[in-house]
């Protein structure tokens, strides 16, 4: 099991949390505080985590599908499921992690947590290249990471700039020094939309041309119908005919 599963289903899915994306990072500042000096854990692996509840999931999803003909209901949904109150075990809303791994322990511990409305910027440092470093701009924290791999932190924020425009309404995290495919264009979510958008298309197409050649058959069918019925009655009275 990789160490992203791992950490979903130890340390989200007994909250009933679903992760939905997550990346290796270390501080490109290290604190001053001397973790072994003071009765620290030694060594150890950071993750950055985006989580969100998975009844909030379902909510979003079930309103995204009926919002067209169903807005009141959507919008009560959606408006019970913000004013429930805030507990420490189980957040309401989509919210960013801080998970560790300390060395020579095979579990996870969750650390800091903010809920995502309390992002404010996210600085993707070079916006022409592939650069592993990124920051992230809290309401009251601001920290400074370098990930695992660039391409791991482009999936990162992929995920975490979708998830945003989706489950955030009003104040909305500014993403600064970003890549074009991060905020749209060649983003894989945006792939994958459309691979599905595509499917649906041709799926549609290809019924309605299977309900075209029905109907083509049907309408065979009809005067093949009629004919052999012509026939039959040429014929009876043909015999009709010589009989008398």
């Amino acid at each position: 099991m990789s160490a992203k599963s791992a950490i979903s289903k130890e340390i989200f899915a007994p909250l009933d949390e679903r992760m939905l994306g997550a990346v290796q990072v270390k501080r490109r500042t290290k604190k001053k505080i001397p973790f072994l000096a003071t009765g620290g854990q030694g060594e150890y692996l950071t993750y950055i985590c985006l989580s969100v509840p998975v009844m909030l999931n379902r909510m979003q999803n079930f309103a995204e599908e009926t919002i067209s003909h169903k807005h009141s209901e959507a919008a009560k949904m959606s408006s019970t499921m913000k004013n429930k109150p805030v507990t420490n075990k189980k957040p309401t809303q989509a919210s960013i992690t801080k998970v560790k791994q300390f060395e020579g322990s095979t579990s996870f511990v969750r650390r800091s947590q903010w809920m995502l409305e309390q992002l404010r910027q996210v600085n993707g440092i070079d916006p022409n290249g592939d650069s592993a470093e990124f920051d992230l701009l809290f309401e009251n924290a601001f920290d400074q990471w370098v990930a695992s791999t660039a391409s791991e932190k482009c999936t990162f924020f992929q995920i975490l700039h979708h998830t945003c425009q989706r489950y955030l309404t009003d104040r909305k995290p500014e993403f600064i020094n970003c890549q074009s495919k991060i905020m749209g264009g060649n983003s894989i979510l945006h792939s994958a939309a459309d691979s599905v958008t595509s499917a649906v298309q041709k799926a549609s197409q290809a019924l309605n041309e299977r309900g075209e050649r029905l109907g083509r058959a049907e309408e065979k069918t009809e005067d093949l119908k009629n004919s052999a019925q012509q026939f039959a009655e040429t014929a009876h009275k043909l015999a009709m005919k010589h009989k008398c």
